[in-house]
């Protein structure tokens, strides 16, 4: 029999409960949580925690199994991640060491039973922790992996299994014993007499404990007792403090920061932490201490630390919209160069058993060019960083020179950082960060510009695969375009084509021009939907079935009913839209077919442009039974014809009926020499927007006078 499905649940989650706490106990980590996997295996939601209060837990209740994490590339590599140090978060864990920019060791273990694999569990240690885990450690790691994966194969056998929400159970740490009242009293009768405020907080952040000298300092004489610090006081509602407040609960280590009261009067705080809360200890500052002398936490580069934190999710957040290796470059030298006062840098990659430089900023081209194309073989910093993945930093030359006897100082710079950048531990290239005075990089620094580089690693890595994916769409889609048209005694003829904007991906436009006898012809204008590899390649089958219907002899209607059908064989669910002009020189005529383009523009001799309008057929591709009637037009000599996609017209907000009569205005009015210098003209009266959604494609026919 099963139980009561509400009372099953619960008594899951509770075995899941106690045996998180007593794992986080008898490992002495300072933190646990549990994450379940969710929505089809691709997310991570955590189920329970203990040691970290809601506010800092909140942005890590919900891990994508892509992300750059140790809970979940537990989950992908099936096996314990174990982290000692902050450095090496950030060397394989870039993104989580700059959200978490604080010295700690942690432990991440898949939960698993059999093939299955239900989620994970993680630890936090202080960074004191030794490098390795202790025997001790991994036996109480793999005994709870085992007891939590039981206990969810149960409660899945039973049909109750534990669901993560998203919103955590939080456990409360152990309570100590009361202590005796009299020792009690005692106790805060002692910290009254300090000079120096004793607040004591829980991990929520609320008061537990306050002695009358800090009431005074914080400015409450009320019942503070269980209220949020930053609620009796809420000048300290300071990104400052807040950081200091985490760094102390997720590193369990003293931090120190400053604050000024609403009456201009400052204050030294120490943050002193445990598993259960944070002991403040609040003193006044000393008031002819000038401000850049209070006791602060430095970050990297010398500033605050909340500065550099700030600063380094913006420059995370645009790195993420870098398109190319010219974008990531430009991205460091604005936001990363200034933030940690670097002179000099240079991109790095391994190239054919070479060093090649694809980016730099600050160097001179003699420097670019002395290092660009070293083999891998030589004794270089860089080279290390690429073999090794390790990364090195040099306060001065002498430091340098030291690790490497026989370097030469080729740059001029006083200090350098090589930095390994690292995609899934394929290292992909270094970057190299060179100073103009001597710099001592502190531990903090070193991780934080760790961490920076293996962001910029992935950004690199994506610019890199689109360079290369965008090189090679471009080739394609110049390959099927013709690369000359054939020349018709009588006929003049100019092409052009405009890529979109880069970003938006290759199109689907296409012309043609083919010739049919001496004194005929058949042009082409069409647009395949989409912006990728297959509309270009669409667009290359429409043009070859085009050209072999209209070379056998067919009519423009049937020549579109063909390729229709080709479209619906190919059930590629893409769409395109297309003209086809039978020129006639001896008839001087025109005859159209039309599956949804926009309509040819005709301009007679000394007569404004007129659009060729009439029945449209459908676009290519939709219905196997379309029927694509054809209309007549003159063409007479000094004549021109001008086919077009919609690029040339469209534009967010226009009217499009009105855009085309806007373009027959400007063939109307436009003057010109030759054909090409008309299509410019046209082109140039295109809308104009920073990032064109689509290509433009146009070609101009006119019928010559006097032909030879």
């Amino acid at each position: 029999m099963h139980g009561h499905p509400d009372s099953d649940t619960q008594r899951y989650a509770a075995g899941l409960d106690e045996v998180l706490a007593q794992a986080v106990r008898d490992t002495g980590a300072h933190v646990g949580a549990i994450y379940l996997l969710a929505e089809a295996g691709q997310v991570l939601l955590m189920d329970t925690e203990v040691g970290l209060p809601a506010q800092i837990v909140k942005p890590w209740t919900r891990v994508r199994m892509d992300a750059s994490t140790p809970v979940a590339a537990a989950v992908r590599q099936r096996h314990v991640i174990w982290v000692p140090n902050h450095h090496e978060l950030a060397c394989r864990f870039p993104g989580t060491a700059l959200a978490l920019p604080y010295p700690f060791a942690t432990a991440a273990a898949p939960l698993r039973t059999g093939s299955r694999v239900w989620g994970a569990w993680i630890l936090f240690w202080p960074a004191s922790h030794a490098y390795e885990l202790s025997p001790h450690e991994v036996e109480v790691i793999n005994l709870a992996c085992d007891k939590l994966g039981a206990l969810l194969k149960e409660a899945a056998d039973r049909g109750h299994p534990p669901a993560a929400t998203g919103e955590p159970r939080v456990l409360l740490p152990e309570q100590p014993e009361a202590p005796d009242p009299q020792y009690a009293l005692a106790a805060s009768g002692c910290l009254d007499r300090f000079r120096e405020g004793c607040v004591a907080l829980n991990l929520e952040g609320r008061i537990t404990f306050v002695s009358a000298t800090a009431a005074d300092l914080l400015g409450d004489g009320g019942d503070v007792l269980g209220k949020p610090l930053w609620e009796v006081a809420e000048w300290l509602k300071d990104p400052a403090f807040e950081d200091r407040c985490r760094a102390a609960v997720v590193s369990q280590q003293t931090t120190f920061c400053t604050a000024r009261r609403p009456d201009g009067r400052k204050l030294e705080f120490a943050l002193y932490p445990d598993p259960s809360g944070i002991s403040l200890l609040i003193t006044p500052a000393v008031v002819e201490q000038p401000l850049q002398e209070l006791p602060h936490e430095p970050g990297a580069g010398g500033q605050p630390r909340t500065d550099v934190f700030y600063n380094f999710l913006h420059i995370a957040a645009a790195l993420t919209r870098a398109l190319n290796v010219r974008e990531v470059v430009n991205l460091v030298a604005d936001h990363v160069m200034p933030v940690f006062k670097v002179q000099a840098m240079a991109i790095l990659i391994a190239e054919g058993g070479k060093m090649r430089i694809i980016g730099s900023h600050g160097y001179g081209p003699e420097i670019v060019d002395l290092f660009d194309g070293l083999p891998l073989t030589s004794p270089t910093p860089a080279e290390h960083v690429l073999r090794t993945g390790d990364p090195a930093f040099f306060a001065n030359w002498s430091e340098l020179r030291q690790m490497y006897p026989n370097a030469v100082h080729y740059d001029q710079m006083a200090a350098w950082a090589f930095l390994p950048l690292a995609v899934s531990d394929d290292i992909v290239g270094t970057c190299v960060l060179a100073f103009g005075e001597p710099h001592p990089f502190t531990d903090e620094e070193c991780a934080s510009l760790t961490a920076l580089a293996g962001l910029m690693a992935q950004a690199l890595d994506r610019a890199m695969l689109y360079d290369t994916k965008d090189r090679l769409a471009h080739c394609l889609q110049t390959a099927l375009l013709p690369r000359s048209l054939p020349e018709i005694p009588g006929l003049d003829v100019a092409a052009r084509y405009v890529p979109a904007t880069r970003g938006v991906g290759i199109g689907g436009d296409f012309y043609d021009l083919i010739r049919l006898n001496d004194t005929s012809a058949a042009a082409v204008i069409g647009d395949v939907q989409g912006h990728n590899m297959t509309a270009a390649a669409l667009m290359g089958q429409v043009r070859t079935a085009i050209h072999a219907h209209a070379v056998a002899g067919a009519s423009p209607g049937d020549v579109l009913r063909h390729t229709n059908r080709l479209l619906i064989d190919l059930d590629t669910d893409l769409f395109t839209s297309c003209l086809l002009v039978h020129v006639d020189l001896q008839l001087r005529t025109l005859c159209l077919a039309n599956a949804g383009h926009p309509p040819a523009l005709l301009r007679p001799p000394n007569m404004p442009a007129e659009i060729i309008d009439g029945p449209y057929g459908l676009l290519l591709g939709v219905d196997a039974d379309a029927d694509y009637p054809t209309i007549e037009a003159p063409f007479p000599p000094e004549a021109v014809v001008a086919l077009y996609t919609d690029g040339l017209v469209e534009a967010p907000g226009v009217d499009l009926d009105l855009a085309i009569g806007n373009l027959a205005g400007y063939l109307t009015e436009a003057t010109y020499e030759h054909l090409h210098q008309l299509s410019g003209t046209l082109l140039d009266h295109a809308p104009h927007t920073k990032h064109r959604a689509d290509d433009i494609a146009l070609l101009l026919l006119e019928h010559r006078a006097n032909p030879g």
